[in-house]
C-alpha cells in the first residue's frame, strides 16, 4: 500500500520525538567519577582539619557538596578494593584473597624466565578466586545503565591481574598497573591500556622505581616519567573523547601510598625550615593529589560537563606513615585506666610522632581496627543536586558506593548485597534505608583487628578472640578511642560480639 504524505510526516515526527526523548534521557543522566586515594587518611585533607598541607580543590568538594564523618574502608588496600566493587562487606567469603603479587617483577629483573613467568601465570589465574557467572560488580551498575566506564591506576582489586579480568568487572577501558607490587613504585617500564603494554620514556627500573621506606633518595630519582602524571592526562583525554555520552570514571590512584617518590618539590614545601626530605615528598605527593583533583574539575567545566557530574572522593583505608618512625598507636587504657596510647598525641619528637597527624588524633593506622585504620574521608560534589556546605554523620562504607550508583543512574541494584543507597541523604531526603551496623574484617590479628560500628555509636574491636578479649567504644562521645568501656557495658560486648562473629568468613547472599 502506497504511503500518503501526511503518514510520512507523522512517522517522521514520531522519529524525532523518540530521538529527542532519548537525547533527554541521555543527557539527564549524571556523569559519575570516583577519586579513590591510597592510603590518605581524613586528618590529611584541609576540610578534616589538616592545617600544614592546604587541599583546596578537594576542600572545594565538600564546600560546594557533602562531606561525610562516619564513613568507613578496609584496613589496608585489597579488601578495601574488595568491598567497593562487590558491594559487601569484607567479612563475606573472599574478601581477603588476594591472588599472587610480585611475578611480574620477578620476569621484568631476569629472576624467572618468559616461560617460567607464564607457567606460574596459568596457575595463579586457575587458582585465583574464581569469579561466578551471576556476580555483578560495581563497573558492571553503570554498564547496564548505558554508561561507558573506565578505571585508570591500581586495577582490579590486589593484587594480581590481567585484562580479561579487568574487563569483567565491568571496565570498558583501563589504564594502569596489573600488579599491585608494582604500583609501589611511580616510575614504571610500562604499563597496560586494555590489555596492550605500552612503554614510559625514561624508566627501566623493573622494580618500578622504588624507594626505600626511610624516603631520602634524592627528588626525582627513580626514572623520568611518573605514573601519575600519566594516569590524569589518560583521564583528561578519556573526558573529552567521551563527553557526549555518560561516563563513569573510577580513578583508583597510587597517591600517596609510599615508599615516597615525586618528580619534584612542591613550592610550599621545597624550602620548609624543619621538614625532613621524606616528609617534603609525602606533603608534595598529598599536594599532586589534590591539583590533580582541581584539573579533573577544570575540565569538567571546560567540556561543559560540570553541572551534570557528581564527583565523589574517598580512600581505600586510613592513613599510613611513610615518612618517619610510626607512634605508638597499639594499646588504648591500661586495667588501671591509665591512657598507654601517649606517642601519637606527639607532633614530632624523639620517640615518633606524625608532624601531620594524618589519622586526625584517631587511634591506630592502616592495618588497625580502630578509628585511624578504617574511618575514610569522603565528600561528593554534584551541582544542583547536593546542597552546598553539607554534613552527615550517616553510618556508611565503601560498599554503599553500589547501591548508590545504581540509584543515581536508574539501575536495579543486583540483589543480595550488603550495599544500601544513601542517595536520599546526599539530596538532603529522608534516608530510610541505613545499616544497623556495618563490619570490617581484620586477618592481620594486630591489636585492634576485626570490628563492628553500629548505627548508635557503639564500636566492638576484637583484640584477642582465643582469650574471649573484646574492648567496646562509644564512638560518638569519643571518636578517639580513647575510653574503653567493656567492663561498664558486658551486655553491648556480648551482643555485638555474637552478630560481629557470625558475621566473619560468613556466606555470599548475592550469588545462588
Amino acid at each position: 500500500m502506497a504511503m500518503t504524505k501526511s503518514t510520512l510526516v507523522a512517522l517522521v515526527l514520531a522519529s524525532a520525538q523518540l530521538c529527542h526523548a532519548d537525547q533527554t534521557e541521555a543527557e539527564s543522566k549524571p556523569n559519575v567519577i570516583l577519586i579513590y586515594a591510597d592510603d590518605l587518611g581524613p586528618g590529611m585533607l584541609g576540610c578534616y582539619g589538616q592545617k600544614l598541607v592546604t587541599t583546596p580543590h578537594i576542600d572545594r568538594l565538600g564546600e560546594e557538596g557533602m562531606k561525610f564523618t562516619n564513613y568507613y574502608g578496609g584496613v589496608f588496600c585489597a579488601p578495601a578494593r574488595w568491598t567497593l566493587l562487590t558491594g559487601l562487606h569484607d567479612g563475606r567469603l573472599g574478601g581477603w584473597q588476594q591472588s599472587r603479587a610480585g611475578l611480574p617483577i620477578k620476569r621484568d629483573s631476569g629472576e624467572i624466565s618468559e616461560s617460567e613467568f607464564q607457567e606460574q601465570m596459568t596457575k595463579v589465574k586457575a587458582s585465583a578466586h574464581p569469579i561466578a557467572p551471576e556476580e555483578v560488580f560495581l563497573g558492571q551498575i553503570a554498564q547496564k545503565a548505558g554508561y561507558t566506564t573506565a578505571q585508570f591506576g591500581k586495577l582490579d582489586r590486589g593484587f594480581l591481574t590481567w585484562a580479561e579480568r579487568v574487563e569483567r568487572f565491568g571496565w570498558d577501558y583501563h589504564v594502569g598497573y596489573y600488579d599491585h607490587q608494582r604500583a609501589h613504585g611511580f616510575y614504571p617500564p610500562y604499563l597496560w591500556r586494555n590489555g596492550e603494554k605500552f612503554h614510559l620514556e625514561g624508566n627501566t627500573d623493573p622494580h618500578c622505581g622504588k624507594m626505600s621506606e626511610k624516603g631520602d633518595e634524592p627528588v626525582g630519582s627513580g626514572g623520568k616519567t611518573y605514573s601519575q602524571n600519566v594516569f590524569i592526562e589518560e583521564i583528561l583525554r578519556f573526558m573529552k573523547e567521551n563527553r557526549e555520552k555518560p561516563f563513569f570514571i573510577y580513578h583508583s590512584t597510587q597517591l600517596p601510598h609510599g615508599p615516597v617518590a615525586i618528580p619534584e618539590l612542591h613550592p610550599d614545601f621545597a624550602d620548609h625550615p624543619t621538614l625532613s626530605l621524606a616528609e617534603k615528598k609525602y606533603a608534595s605527593m598529598v599536594k599532586m593529589l589534590d591539583d590533580h583533583v582541581g584539573l579533573i574539575m577544570l575540565e569538567l567545566k571546560a567540556l561543559g560537563l560540570d553541572e551534570n557530574t557528581l564527583v565523589a572522593f574517598t580512600s581505600d583505608n586510613g592513613h599510613e606513615l611513610y615518612y618517619g618512625p610510626k607512634p605508638g598507636y597499639q594499646q588504648q587504657k591500661f586495667p588501671n585506666g591509665e591512657k598507654a596510647n601517649l606517642t601519637d598525641r606527639k607532633w614530632r619528637t624523639s620517640e615518633g610522632g606524625d608532624v601531620f597527624d594524618g589519622a586526625g588524633g584517631r587511634a591506630g593506622i592502616k592495618r588497625s581496627g580502630y578509628q585511624g585504620g578504617i574511618q575514610c574521608p569522603m565528600v561528593v560534589r554534584w551541582p544542583g543536586k547536593i546542597a552546598p556546605g553539607t554534613e552527615t554523620n550517616l553510618l556508611s562504607a565503601h560498599y554503599d558506593f553500589m547501591a548508590t550508583l545504581a540509584e543515581i543512574t536508574g539501575t536495579e541494584p543486583p540483589a543480595g548485597k550488603d550495599s544500601l543507597s544513601y542517595l536520599p541523604t546526599l539530596l538532603s531526603r529522608p534516608q530510610e534505608a541505613k545499616h544497623d551496623f556495618i563490619i570490617v574484617n581484620n586477618r592481620f590479628n594486630k591489636m585492634g583487628s576485626s570490628t563492628i560500628v553500629t548505627r548508635e555509636g557503639w564500636k566492638l574491636v576484637e583484640i584477642d578472640r582465643k582469650k574471649d578479649h573484646f574492648q567496646l567504644y562509644n564512638i560518638k562521645d569519643d571518636n578517639e578511642e580513647r575510653h574503653e568501656l567493656s567492663g561498664k557495658f558486658p551486655d553491648h560486648v556480648s551482643r555485638l560480639k555474637a552478630i560481629l562473629l557470625s558475621g566473619l568468613d560468613s556466606a555470599r547472599p548475592d550469588l545462588n
